[in-house]
């Protein structure tokens, strides 16, 4: 099967990414469809650990009579190589909410200002498209680059959640914050008014 007949997905773009959409209804024909070279290619999968986990998740059902998800590969621009995801999971329609969720794969695309580029186009897309109004983050406390990101779009620390996912067989503190939509648009217009500004 030649990839190119998948379920034509939602393109985002930013300066050095492109951010190609996955949903429920192309996983289901990634999975049914293509082989398991052309999977891991397509989802980015290093190892075949990663894709018995990715294959898990879809053979458990991804999504429930309440929730769905929209997910995006990262690719960098220069070889559409997958370096990264950035998604919005646990998504609530009815609730006008989701969560979301990103990371960098790719040890030589770490620390180069790339999640910056995504999230914003993932928020946009999340509170245009997909009318959402509230956007939820989790964050361990021992992640500074993930607070940082965070902080940068101005997600407000709601809380603390004790003992709330295991790492390497112990329970781990993680911080909620989360963003709204008005407190994104303010931002967006900040945003827009200083790239208008003349250059002093």
């Amino acid at each position: 099967m030649l990839m190119t007949t998948l379920l034509a997905p939602t393109l985002l773009e930013t300066e050095r990414l492109f951010l190609r959409e996955l949903t429920p209804e192309s996983y289901t024909q990634l999975f049914q469809s293509a082989s398991d070279r052309e999977i891991k290619k397509y989802l980015g999968l290093a190892s075949v650990t990663e894709f018995r986990e990715a294959k898990r998740r879809f053979e458990d059902g991804m999504t429930t009579y309440y929730t769905s998800f929209r997910n995006f590969h990262l690719l960098d621009k220069t070889d559409l190589r997958v370096i990264g995801r950035c998604d919005f999971h646990t998504w609530v329609p009815t609730h006008k909410r989701a969560e979301v969720g990103y990371t960098i794969t790719s040890a030589a695309h770490k620390n180069k200002g790339l999640m910056t580029e995504a999230l914003q186009a993932v928020l946009a897309y999340g509170f245009g498209k997909m009318d959402l109004y509230r956007v939820e983050a989790l964050a361990s406390p021992k992640n500074v680059p993930s607070l940082q990101l965070l902080k940068r779009y101005n997600f407000s620390k709601e809380g603390l959640l004790r003992n709330h996912y295991m790492v390497n067989g112990v329970l781990e503190d993680s911080l909620l914050f989360a963003l709204l939509r008005p407190e994104f648009e303010e931002r967006q217009a900040a945003r827009v008014q200083h790239q208008a500004q003349p250059d002093s």
